[in-house]
């Protein structure tokens, strides 16, 4: 069996340093049942205009 502590080091990178946002704050706010609602207007819209213009 090996030795626990064998003198390897590793690198530390930027030993925490480094620090990311954690929630990503947008302009516009939306919940899904808005996005639902503007895909299905978009797919009424392509259609109707498909009937208007053959």
């Amino acid at each position: 069996m090996a030795k626990q502590n064998q003198g390897i080091n590793l690198p530390g990178g930027f030993g925490g340093l480094v620090s990311y946002k954690e929630e990503y704050e947008s302009k516009f706010m939306l919940k899904p049942t808005h996005v639902i609602g503007f895909l299905i207007m978009i797919l009424v819209f392509r259609i109707g205009l498909k009937y208007i213009f053959g």
